[in-house]
């Protein structure tokens, strides 16, 4: 589905144009982010939504696939901008019926986050106030307004684990031309946004690998000795750009970046950044695709005649709808997870004390016994 809607922003009508398409309802809801890109274009929002219905079928979800996108560049709205076109656009896809906890739930993905889908929900809700479900027409919400803690460094993590898994594994690492474990990996990450940002900081932190370049849109930053992630992610939330940060060096040219020397690459950015040009280049043992479609069919063919290992996008980055499948059943079933778990400690604690009040009786059995036989001798 194509919509176009007009949106008065600062006393002048803008009309936007937006997609939501379906792969496989074959399961229901189906499941897939909403992008806000000035590049997005049916084509691909189409392509995306099948990616969904395998990366749903891969985890095991209960899913089919959709996806959505909105034509715009959010960096030149602000805030009170963006909300009335969130608003708008939900209250298109809601009255076509591409937007409910049963049916089709979206979730963020590039340009969008908590705080779009947070005013989806509330758009939904007034809508549909009799709809007792209407927090789960969405996910990746705030945790106060009915999110799930984990849920935002969700990709990130699933990244991680991808990864751990494969390193368990020594035929395939040894087939890949490593060893060893993941620690003191040289790994090059493009796109420092939600996704390649908590995988990087996760590899680094808790299984020491070493992170030696970070790609963003406006150049590269290089440190063989590895780069500290959290450090350069509050420079560029502090100075919007990579530009000038210390102890690394910087290349203007990211994507020459992608070329150089490392064990793993991720990239973690867009789609389509290692192609037929550039695929011969490609200077890496493993490629862990943690962006939807980062590698074009035509380069995969050439990295594979090279012996390069790639990990697909519909397993390395699914860790998200995984989660999200964690908050729409969290959403549906009307009970804080906090609340089950309280039950299940208060019923351990009952059995814990019970042991030990057995324990204490059988000690004071025992105790009577050894007491009788020192008086008889």
């Amino acid at each position: 589905m194509q919509i176009r809607f007009p949106v008065k922003i600062k006393g002048e009508i803008e009309v936007f144009t937006g997609w939501r398409a379906v792969h496989s309802n074959h399961r229901l809801p189906v499941k897939g982010g909403i992008r806000y890109a000035s590049y997005a274009d049916q084509d691909e929002v189409e392509a995306l939504a099948a990616l969904m219905t395998y990366k749903c079928a891969i985890v095991d979800v209960p899913f089919g696939g959709s996806k959505g996108a909105l034509q715009i560049d959010p960096s030149k709205y602000d805030r009170d901008a963006l909300e009335q076109i969130t608003r708008r656009f939900t209250l298109e896809l809601v009255r076509k019926g591409y937007l409910s906890p049963s049916e089709n739930v979206p979730a963020p993905d590039v340009g969008t986050g908590q705080r779009e889908m947070a005013w989806m929900a509330d758009t939904y809700k007034h809508l549909h106030p009799e709809d007792i479900n209407y927090m789960a027409c969405v996910t990746g919400k705030p945790v106060n307004h009915g999110g799930i803690r984990g849920r935002v460094e969700a990709t990130g993590r699933g990244v991680e684990y991808a990864l751990q898994e494969f390193f368990r594994h020594p035929a395939d690492v040894g087939h890949a031309g490593m060893s060893g474990t993941l620690e003191g990996k040289r790994i090059i990450v493009q796109g420092l946004g939600n996704v390649g940002y908590h995988a990087a900081k996760f590899l680094s932190e808790d299984d020491g690998a070493l992170i030696t370049a970070i790609i963003e849109r406006d150049g590269a930053l290089i440190n063989d000795k590895g780069l500290k992630v959290e450090a350069v992610y509050q420079y560029i939330q502090e100075h919007g750009t990579i530009k000038g940060y210390p102890d690394a060096s910087f290349e203007a040219d990211g994507k020459v970046v992608l070329e150089k020397s490392c064990d793993i690459l991720i990239p973690a950015a867009l789609e389509g950044q290692i192609t037929v040009e550039n695929a011969a280049r490609i200077d890496t043992k493993l490629i862990a695709e943690a962006a939807n479609g980062p590698v074009t069919f035509g380069a995969d063919a050439i990295l594979r005649e090279r012996g390069i290992t790639i990990m697909p996008d519909a397993y390395v980055n699914a860790g998200g709808v995984t989660v999200s499948y964690f908050e729409w059943i969290r959403n549906i079933s009307h009970i804080r997870f906090g609340r089950m778990q309280r039950r299940q400690d208060e019923m351990r604690g009952h059995q814990i004390a019970n042991l030990l009040r057995g324990v204490a009786i059988l000690r004071k059995f025992v105790l009577g016994i050894q007491a009788q036989a020192n008086s008889k001798t």
